[in-house]
């Protein structure tokens, strides 16, 4: 007989939004628990320097995720491991299966984020780790006094481009259109900064290396359609974002692009589940509207369950 574990809210994912769930649910006296796959955070342990969370004129993204998880344990939060593998429901009642164990919980918030897009160019796989990496915070350090690339034009990839400069020799950020995505602010900071250069109508279609790591990239101008060769020790990869909702395929409740749409509530479909920070149908990701959604989520999760009739899991076996 599978032993199921009871909660009255399960969070899946432990970033900005899952963690403020986690305190407003628990903190209404609710047994809540906070599943992840991975360190609590989220993308903030990839992020250097947060410069627009109100309260700190400047602090380190993992200096941040500290903090955080303090504060969303404080009224009595579990946070456990585990890969998501399915949600089923059962009535009112919701069955989480993982890699490790089985949950039933009266309401779920759904707060598993995106991931970095790959470029699926020829030698992106085989030199990541060696070359390639999609984290300037975690990797920069290894390309001290280098030639690195960047590629995209958002907020990422010109906030890691600014970073690498700290570290490397010199930073090339190469983008397939003739200006960036990135904020304003941004875009002034990197077009002061002598240590990053351009180039426009750029496309990677391939990276090459020794058998041993990366050495450069080939690219395309995608005006001319001349190709040429670029020289670099590092390309950070920074093109965009896909939703980690492949497992919630079987509850609808996805567009047509995977990401979760919500009501204001944070309400999906489904009564009961929940979703908030990057996982929504959403037009702004960032750090405070996260925390925001998981406010508003962590709440709506109580007024939920204060108003189901069926409050026993004793009846799912």
């Amino acid at each position: 007989m599978v032993e199921y574990k009871q909660y009255d809210v399960i969070i899946i994912g432990a970033g900005p939004a899952g963690m403020t769930a986690a305190t407003y649910a628990s903190r209404a006296n609710l047994s809540v628990l906070m599943l992840d796959r991975g360190i609590y955070g989220g993308q903030m342990n990839n992020t250097a320097e947060v410069e627009n969370y109100p309260g700190f004129n400047s602090i380190m993204g993992p200096d941040l995720a500290e903090k955080m998880y303090a504060s969303s344990t404080q009224f009595g939060a579990e946070y456990g491991f585990g890969t998501v593998e399915s949600i089923e429901m059962a009535g009112d009642l919701k069955i989480v299966h993982t890699d490790m164990d089985h949950y039933i919980a009266k309401a779920i918030i759904i707060g598993t984020g995106s991931e970095h897009i790959h470029l699926g160019v020829t030698g992106e796989e085989d030199y990541q780790g060696r070359g390639v990496s999609y984290c300037a915070v975690c990797d920069g350090a290894f390309f001290r006094d280098e030639d690195v690339l960047v590629i995209g034009g958002g907020d990422s990839a010109i906030e890691e481009g600014l970073y690498l400069t700290n570290l490397a020799k010199s930073v090339t950020v190469l983008h397939r259109r003739d200006k960036l995505r990135a904020q304003q602010i941004i875009q002034d900071r990197a077009f002061a900064n002598d240590k990053i250069n351009f180039k426009w109508h750029t496309e990677v279609v391939g990276i090459i290396g020794d058998k041993e790591k990366v050495t450069g990239v080939t690219v395309i101008n995608n005006q001319t359609q001349e190709k040429s060769h670029i020289d670099a020790s590092g390309i950070f990869i920074y093109v965009g974002l896909e939703p980690n909702t492949q497992v919630f395929g079987n509850l609808n409740i996805t567009n047509d692009e995977g990401w979760i749409i919500t009501d204001e509530h944070m309400q999906t479909s489904i009564p009961g589940i929940f979703a908030i920070g990057d996982v929504r149908a959403t037009e702004l990701r960032q750090i405070t509207t996260a925390v925001g959604d998981g406010g508003v989520a962590g709440q709506g999760a109580y007024d939920y369950i204060s108003q189901l009739s069926v409050q026993d899991t004793d009846k799912v076996k």
